[in-house]
């Protein structure tokens, strides 16, 4: 609608009673990064770009290294028996690591308990045709790759533990979009790569939405939404969210 239009509209509402509710079309903005502002007579939206730099940042990379101390202290006992586990479960070294994608595109070692058979990567090409993602990322609901205590790891996310070490040497956040792999961020468009402006996390979006179960546009529509719009009260909602959804285990697989 043009101005005249909207304030001819506006007045024949006035004049019956009712409202006038405009909608923006900002349907991924956090509200708080909205203000209306007046320039030169004129009523506008200003939106305030995402944090990337400054304070908030800084406390947020603070707390995340003192969360995962703590974490680790705290949860040794159970990481020593999960551990243990995956040793007597299957022949093959009790850590997974590989290759992630992480804030700016910069790549790191990125560590997990290991769920899968230890030529797990060798065999993926052969199950390619029953992938079960529409994007990028590999996702099969019944991977004969995983292994018995794996399967357990999996649906409570204790195969994550070990990522504590990367949120502690600053590659990883708490909280953040999902760790993509080299050739799926080849795969990415101008949109997608949006995701790596901030840390992958632990935990994030996706993970209290439905994991696995997502599509990948649903995921990619999550993880965007929290790159632009991040917050520390944010962060502090998922944290609480991702409990309930690992005692759920919907979508872990």
């Amino acid at each position: 609608l043009t101005g005249d239009r909207l304030r001819r509209l506006s007045w024949s509402l006035q004049d019956a009673g009712l409202p006038l509710v405009v909608a923006s079309g900002l349907t991924e903005v956090a509200l708080r990064r909205v203000r209306l502002a007046t320039v030169a007579g004129l009523n506008l939206l200003h939106v305030a770009p995402p944090v990337r730099r400054g304070p908030q940042l800084a406390l947020k990379s603070v707390l995340d290294r003192v969360g995962a101390a703590l974490g680790l202290l705290v949860l040794a006992p159970l990481i020593a028996l999960v551990a243990a586990a995956v040793l007597l479960d299957s022949p093959g070294p009790v850590l997974y690591r590989q290759t992630r994608v992480g804030r700016g595109g910069r790549t790191f070692t990125m560590w997990k308990f290991r769920s899968m058979v230890t030529d797990a990567e060798r065999l993926r090409p052969a199950l390619a045709a029953a992938d079960e993602q529409d994007g990028p990322m590999f996702k099969m609901r019944r991977d004969p790759r995983v292994t018995r205590t794996g399967r357990t790891l999996r649906r409570t996310s204790l195969d994550e533990l070990p990522q504590l070490f990367n949120v502690l040497r600053g590659q990883m956040s708490l909280v953040g979009p999902r760790p993509p792999l080299p050739d799926e961020v080849a795969e990415y468009d101008a949109a997608a790569l949006r995701r790596l402006g901030v840390k992958p996390g632990m935990t994030g979006p996706w993970q209290v939405g439905g994991r696995s179960d997502l599509s990948w546009d649903e995921s990619l529509a999550l993880d965007l939404r929290y790159a632009d719009n991040w917050s520390l009260t944010t962060d502090l909602d998922v944290l609480a969210r991702t409990f309930r959804a690992v005692v759920d285990g919907r979508g872990a697989y």
